[in-house]
């Protein structure tokens, strides 16, 4: 199996009003490519933190983060933003859309960003696969929840990553539209080959994916399969 990101014993440690955090302690972890992986466990258990490191966001304070080859720790913020922008997808719980841009707007911004001349082509196309075509003039505060979780996917999926990483994705949305949400996902996964490494709270998005890792006080707990 081909390993598309690697932590070797990567460490996180944050600096608060109360002194130093340790977040994360020596995570040894591949992930392999193509395949679906959930990162469980409790709160504060450390598993934002693992998925932000594996896409950049937070940079180890210990170990190293390697993604596609590329030693993540080591490259600088503008290099990690170029890296991320060919090659990662990321959903956030919040959505994160810009507010000020239509729907149609905000999926084609990575894609202009990337100097895509068909920018705006293709994040139509994008929309149509998440059902959102007749939303695509609509602006975020008139979308429904469910509505702008699909849109910040479908900007994520737009540049055809290789990764894509989700940090609790249905965590804001009712059963039904989580449920649209999770069927979505997968089947990017599916269509595109796309890695895809989620963090959740959910029993059955986490039964769904090929591996499950747990967390506990910011260590992995001893791997399974699958969900329990």
């Amino acid at each position: 199996m081909t390993t598309i990101i690697s932590l070797q014993d990567a460490a996180l440690a944050l600096d608060s009003n109360a002194g130093r955090v340790e977040i994360l302690h020596g995570v040894t972890l591949d992930v392999h490519k193509g395949e679906t992986l959930a990162l469980v466990g409790p709160s504060g258990s450390g598993k934002s933190s693992l998925l932000m490191l594996m896409g950049g966001l937070e940079r180890a304070t210990g170990g190293e983060v390697s993604a596609l080859g590329q030693k993540l720790t080591d490259l600088s913020e503008d290099a990690l933003a170029r890296f991320r922008r060919s090659s990662m997808g990321i959903v956030f719980q919040n959505f994160h859309l810009i507010p000020t841009m239509t729907a149609l707007e905000n999926v084609a911004t990575p894609l202009e960003l990337a100097g895509h001349r068909d920018a705006m082509a293709r994040a139509r196309a994008e929309l149509e696969a998440v059902g959102l075509d007749h939303r695509a003039d609509h602006y975020p505060n008139q979308l429904s929840g469910g509505e702008q979780q699909r849109v910040a996917l479908a900007r994520a999926s737009a540049p055809s990553p290789q990764i894509l990483l989700a940090d609790e994705p249905t965590g804001n949305l009712d059963q039904a539209t989580g449920e649209i949400i999770m069927d979505l996902l997968f089947d990017l996964h599916a269509k595109r080959g796309t890695t895809l490494v989620l963090v959740t709270h959910s029993n059955a998005l986490a039964r769904r994916c090929s591996r499950v890792i747990r967390l506990r006080d910011g260590r992995i707990a001893p791997q399974t399969d699958a969900a329990a």
